[in-house]
């Protein structure tokens, strides 16, 4: 069975994005010319993620956005930060991150109700998120004008490393003292 565990390896480290268990499977089974059961490929899956548990890599598989991904363990995270820093035309201004959080709570939303929340336009925050491939068009609305509506992609979940839009906090996660401008009467 150690084959089956070299073969999904190779995949994960391959794949541009999260790999999930069916893909895995497709990739194999086509391999193989014969079907390789899901709990085979579920199992080695769990074996590969307790042996990058150890102290021996830098790196762990982790399950995010529907798949399994090797990620940097957070101890090597100021190692790197140098080389993400060369990369900044990836990073999300206020503005953008803003947009994103509405987008992200709200969807699908239009770009007319974000920027009733925001106060201000957001034609580049937008334009920025789509090129980034964060945010995704999911059609149009049934109101006046057809307006597109917006909401997040996948890719905005393997950016954040969450699996599900339900992994976004929540308002009563955050404590209402941290939020709170002013002196309260009670």
């Amino acid at each position: 069975m150690d084959f089956l565990h070299r073969h999904i390896e190779a995949l994960v480290f391959c794949a541009p994005s999260p790999i999930s268990i069916e893909e895995t499977q497709k990739c194999l089974s086509e391999m193989f010319e014969s079907e390789v059961p899901k709990d085979h490929i579920l199992t080695a899956f769990k074996d590969l993620q307790s042996k990058y548990e150890s102290e021996d890599f830098s790196f762990s598989l982790e399950q995010i956005a529907g798949g399994y991904q090797f990620l940097t363990k957070p101890a090597y995270q100021t190692s790197i930060s140098i080389l993400l820093k060369q990369q900044s035309q990836k990073r999300l201004s206020t503005a953008q991150l803003e947009t994103l959080s509405i987008i992200a709570y709200k969807q699908p939303v239009t770009k007319t109700e974000v920027e009733q929340i925001r106060g201000v336009s957001c034609d580049y925050s937008i334009q920025k998120l789509l090129e980034k491939e964060l945010v995704t068009i999911k059609g149009k609305s049934d109101s006046i004008g057809r307006p597109i509506l917006y909401g997040t992609s996948e890719k905005f979940m393997e950016y954040f490393g969450i699996n599900s839009l339900s992994d976004l906090p929540q308002p009563k996660d955050f404590a209402s003292e941290e939020n709170q401008i002013g002196e309260s009467k009670e």
